[in-house]
C-alpha cells in the first residue's frame, strides 16, 4: 500500500513571479523523493507525489498546504495569500513503476485521479479516496470540516502550522524565539490557525490508517 497525492495550485497565474511557490515547493518534494520517479511537476501548476507510508499522507499535505498558504498575497494589504492548493490524496496498491511518476500505475493512482476530479464538483479543497469506503466517509467529513479552517489560513497562521509540523513536540516560547514574537502572540496565531483541531484530525488519519494495515 501506498499513497499518492495529486493536486493543482489554485490562482496561481495571479502571481508574476512563479518562483516564490514554484522553488519552495520544489524543495519540499526534494526532502520527499525524486523527480521525477516520485515526484513531479507537471502543466505549470499541477503536481503528483508518492507517498511510500501512506499514515504520513495527510501531515505531508498539511505541509504542502502550510507552504502555499504563507506565499505573500498580490496585494500587501491582505493578510491571506493569493493562490491556494487542491490535493487528493489516493491510497492503495501500486501495480507499475515507472521511469516517471506519471507512467507509474495501479489503485493509489487511480484513487487519487478519480476523488481530484471530484473536489470541485463536491467544492472542497481536500479529499481522500481508499479502498475503504467507511473510513473514507468518516475522514472526507473531517477534511471538509478542517478545510474551513485551513483554506483561511492568514500568511501567519501557515507559518506557525509549518513550524509546528516540522517539530511536532516545540512549544510555543521556542516557536515565539523563532517568529520573532512574543509568547502571547504565538498562542493568539496557534488559536487563530486552529492547530489543536487540525493536528488531531491528522493524528486521527493516521492511527485509522495502521489499523487497516
Amino acid at each position: 500500500m501506498i499513497a499518492v497525492i495529486k493536486g493543482d495550485i489554485i490562482e496561481s497565474r495571479k502571481l508574476a513571479d512563479q518562483e516564490k511557490w514554484l522553488s519552495p515547493l520544489k524543495k519540499l518534494f526534494g526532502q520527499w523523493g525524486n523527480t521525477p520517479k516520485d515526484w513531479e511537476l507537471v502543466w505549470g501548476d499541477f503536481f503528483q507525489i508518492e507517498i511510500p507510508n501512506p499514515e504520513e499522507a495527510l501531515k505531508k499535505a498539511i505541509e504542502i498546504k502550510a507552504l502555499i498558504k504563507k506565499i505573500e498575497p498580490v496585494d500587501a494589504r491582505k493578510k491571506i495569500s493569493t493562490i491556494d492548493v487542491r490535493m487528493a490524496i489516493g491510497i492503495g496498491k501500486k501495480t507499475y513503476s515507472g521511469a516517471r511518476i506519471s507512467e507509474s500505475n495501479g489503485p493509489a493512482f487511480i484513487n487519487a485521479g478519480d476523488k481530484f476530479d471530484s473536489l470541485k464538483k463536491e467544492n472542497v479543497s481536500i479529499g481522500i479516496r481508499s479502498p475503504w469506503l467507511e473510513f473514507d466517509e468518516e475522514v472526507n467529513l473531517y477534511l471538509k470540516l478542517a478545510s474551513t479552517f485551513m483554506d483561511k489560513w492568514s500568511v501567519s497562521s501557515a507559518e506557525l502550522i509549518e513550524i509546528v509540523l516540522s517539530s511536532p513536540t516545540i512549544n510555543q516560547e521556542e516557536i515565539g524565539k523563532i517568529l520573532g514574537i512574543k509568547q502571547s502572540g504565538v498562542s493568539g496565531r496557534w488559536n487563530r490557525a486552529h492547530t489543536e483541531e487540525i493536528m488531531a484530525v491528522e493524528k486521527m488519519f493516521s492511527e485509522k490508517i495502521k489499523t487497516h494495515f
